[in-house]
Formats: structure tokens, C-alpha cells, sequence
């Protein structure tokens, strides 16, 4: 039988090998893996031209997967560099990268990324139309916007982020509302920008019927953007987000129809205290459809320190059914991250979307951690490099400071509870101050 997307393939019963693959990674029986997929509760972006791609669901009954942003700018427009940090990235466990490209040659970066990356690869169409079309924002065309959507699927992205939601009505809306951050998206306020200046309909929603056609015919997964998402705590839970999510939950529906599976992006900065309600809110308004946030960052005060911020929310919002989290790293709202910045944003995701599966009952997850306090008792220090999110950190900090006795590290010693707890279960006397 023949399929167009992994959706509809699922309809049809047909067991792709990507979702075979997905399946056996998540210990998961293909026929119940099969029915999410075709009920768009599980996502598998997987553009047909993306041959050298390592498959992963998305989808909150999953473990939670993590996506890094990077790409050029103006002020960092260096190639090797991105692209050293895409091969890091994927050392380190992100099952996917997002090419957020605003300068120099966008589609030699994007192609290299679906030729050689076998991470999911995401962009947003948006910003490479400024920079494609290399002339002002309103003198752009519909039919060109539409153009580059279709460019970044022919080039084998696996899904794009398409800022839909922000029509007339929801921008009528958010100039009623009187935000105190407007809007911080880039993407939203580039459409927003657009509309504003040229008084026509977002080309996204009006020609929305022409970029499901473009998605299911190279299987391209959209990722429906939040252009209202909060941009502080102030904002969180506003009209103009939630309004722009019922147009979203609208669109998913849609999508569907035409076998085009969904991904809905979401905050942003939230209180702890509003987060599991508007991941239900999500899960109610758009059917089920997975839900990538970026983090929350549950306050604002942290420049420099907002991969925790971010890490914290992320966690709240994994275990109350995000399925997918962008990672924030130290150097949000500062500047572009470098390659160490990189490093922390995905450990700090990474350890995020751990404590959410260990929340959820993830297959696999608690054993993990029971390996590793297992190796702690035990004293077993190589098993602990082994089993760290972050083995060569681990070993680094260990070996800054030697102890005096191999079996301890220099924080206890002869205090260490582990070891004279062992020594006391077995049967032995213990000193402690003259051994």
C-alpha cells in the first residue's frame, strides 16, 4: 500500500519503518504506537528526503525529547562553528536540531543539516524569506512566503514552524490587550510587522490549504507557532494567547484532515503555579496534539541563568503532558550561545525531561537513576561516570580533587555514609577518625 505521510500511513495500518524503529526504541508495541500516530497524538517527522534521519516520536506518552536552536546571524555568521554545534548536540542527546538562520547562505547550512544530521531538523521559513528575498519587509508577497515553505521541505526539513495563528482578528485582539512585553516572538513579529504595514491577512492562515498541500506531499510535520506566546510572567495565560491557541486547535483539526500531523508550540514565560493548567488547556484545545514549549522560564530575573529557569518549568510542563522541550541556554536574552553555552542549555533540558518521564512512569526512566544509586552505594565511581548525563563533567570535578582514599571524595572522607554504611551492614567495627 501506498502512503503519503507517516499519519497516513497509520490510518491505513501500515507500519513504517520509522515507526517500527520509534517503537522499539520506546519498548513500545508497534500496533499501539500505530493508533496515536493515527490519531495525531504522536508525531513522527520524517520528510521523505530526509534519508539519512533517526527517527523519534513526539508525543507526551513517550519519553520527552528535547530540540536545540541554533544557525547564523548577522553579528555570528560562521558555518563550521553551527555546524560543530549540531554535532555536538547530537552527542549529547538531542533527537532534534532547529535551524534558526537569519544571515548569509541559510539554505547550504540547511541542506548540509537534512544531508548529514540524522536529528530531526526544524526550521522557520519566516526568517529566511527576509533573508532569501534580501529586500524590505513590506514590499515581501504572499505567494513568496508560501515559496519558502515550500524551498524548506524540497530541501528535507522535517517540520517547520509556521507562525498561522496570529490572523487579523487574534493581532486585533493583542492591540487590545495592552501586553507588557507586546510580542517576542521573532517569527510573530515579523508576520504581525507585515500585516500591519500592508493591511492583508497573514499569508500563513489564508493560504493555510496550500501549505498542507506542500506538507503532505514531502511529509512534513507542521509545528504551528505561538506567536502570542508570554514573553514575561506578567503575560502568561492572556487573551491573546489563549485566543491564538483556539485558532491553533482550528488549524490542527484541519491539518489532520488532510493526514498532516501537528506539533503546537506553546510558552514562554509562565508562573510555576499556571503551568500544568495550560498544558491541560493545550491538550483539551488541540485534541491531544503534542506540545513543544519553550521551557517555561518561570521568572525573568536570571540573564545568565535562564537554562535553569528554563529547566524548571520545562520539568512542571513535561509531567503535566508536554511531550517535546526547546532548551534555553545561558546565554538567552544576551547574546548568540557558543558552543559551552550549547553544552549547558541541552544537560540542563536533558535533566528536565528525565524528571518528567520518571514523573510519568516513562518506560526505562527510574531504571536509570536505580542503576546509579545502585553504583553510589557501591562506591563504584567508574559506573557513576558511566551513568552520568554528563560523564566527562562528572570525572572533571572528581579528579580537581583527589581524596586521599580512592573509595571516598574529598567532601567526606572517612565521614562518607555510603562507605561506613556498608562496612557496618557487613558485620565491621568503624573508627572513622584513626583509619
Amino acid at each position: 500500500m501506498s502512503y503519503t505521510t507517516q499519519m497516513d500511513a497509520a490510518r491505513k495500518g501500515i507500519q513504517t519503518k520509522e515507526l517500527l524503529a520509534i517503537a522499539e526504541k520506546e519498548q513500545w508495541e508497534p500496533d499501539k504506537l500505530i493508533t496515536l500516530v493515527a490519531e495525531g497524538k504522536v508525531a513522527i517527522p520524517a520528510n521523505k528526503l530526509h534519508t539519512c534521519l533517526n527517527p523519534n516520536g513526539i508525543g507526551s506518552m513517550l519519553k520527552t525529547k528535547i530540540n536545540v536552536n541554533l544557525g547564523t546571524s548577522r553579528d555570528l555568521n560562521d558555518l563550521d562553528l553551527e555546524l560543530e554545534k549540531v554535532q555536538d548536540a547530537v552527542s549529547m542527546g538531542a533527537e532534534s536540531i532547529m535551524d534558526l538562520s537569519s544571515f548569509g547562505d541559510t539554505r547550504k547550512f540547511r541542506r548540509k543539516l537534512t544531508t548529514e544530521c540524522p536529528a530531526i531538523i526544524g526550521t522557520v521559513p519566516i526568517y529566511d524569506a527576509v533573508v532569501y528575498y534580501h529586500k524590505a519587509l513590506g514590499d515581501i508577497t504572499a505567494k513568496e512566503w508560501i515559496d519558502i515553505v515550500e524551498m524548506h521541505a524540497k530541501d528535507g526539513v522535517d517540520f517547520m514552524t509556521i507562525h498561522v495563528g496570529i490572523n487579523k482578528q487574534t493581532a486585533h485582539r493583542f492591540k487590545d490587550s495592552k501586553r507588557l512585553t507586546n510580542i517576542v516572538s521573532r517569527g510573530g513579529s515579523i508576520i504581525f510587522a507585515w500585516m500591519e504595514m500592508t493591511g492583508e491577512e497573514n499569508p500563513f492562515y489564508e493560504h493555510y490549504d496550500r501549505i498542507l498541500e506542500i506538507c503532505e506531499e514531502y511529509d512534513v510535520t507542521l509545528s504551528l507557532g505561538d506567536a502570542c506566546r508570554p514573553g514575561c510572567i506578567e503575560d502568561a495565560s492572556d487573551i491573546s494567547q489563549i485566543e491564538e491557541l483556539v485558532t491553533l486547535g482550528e488549524l490542527t483539526c484541519r491539518a489532520w484532515e488532510k493526514n498532516v500531523q501537528v506539533i503546537i508550540e506553546g510558552p514562554g514565560h509562565m508562573p510555576l503555579d499556571q503551568i500544568a493548567a495550560n498544558m491541560k488547556i493545550q491538550e483539551t484545545i488541540c485534541k491531544g496534539a503534542p506540545f513543544y514549549v519553550l521551557g517555561p522560564l518561570v521568572t525573568d530575573i536570571a540573564p545568565g541563568y535562564d537554562h535553569i529557569t528554563s529547566a524548571i518549568g520545562g520539568a512542571i510542563a513535561a509531567a503535566a503532558g508536554a511531550a517535546f522541550l526547546c532548551y534555553v541556554t545561558p546565554a538567552e536574552h544576551l547574546r548568540l550561545p557558543n558552543a559551552e553555552d550549547v553544552k549547558e542549555g541541552i544537560i540542563s533540558a536533558r535533566i528536565a525531561a528525565h524528571a518528567a518521564d520518571i514523573a510519568k512512569g516513562i518506560k526505562g526512566a527510574k531504571e536509570w537513576d536505580h542503576q546509579m544509586s545502585d553504583a553510589r552505594k557501591r562506591l563504584d565511581w567508574e559506573t557513576m561516570f558511566r551513568l552520568s548525563i554528563d560523564p566527562e563533567k562528572a570525572r572533571r570535578y572528581r579528579e580537581s580533587s583527589k581524596p586521599e582514599k580512592e573509595d571516598t571524595c574529598s567532601m567526606c572522607g572517612n565521614f562518607c555514609a555510603m562507605k561506613n554504611m556498608n562496612r557496618i551492614m557487613d558485620g565491621e567495627k568503624i573508627t572513622i577518625f584513626d583509619e
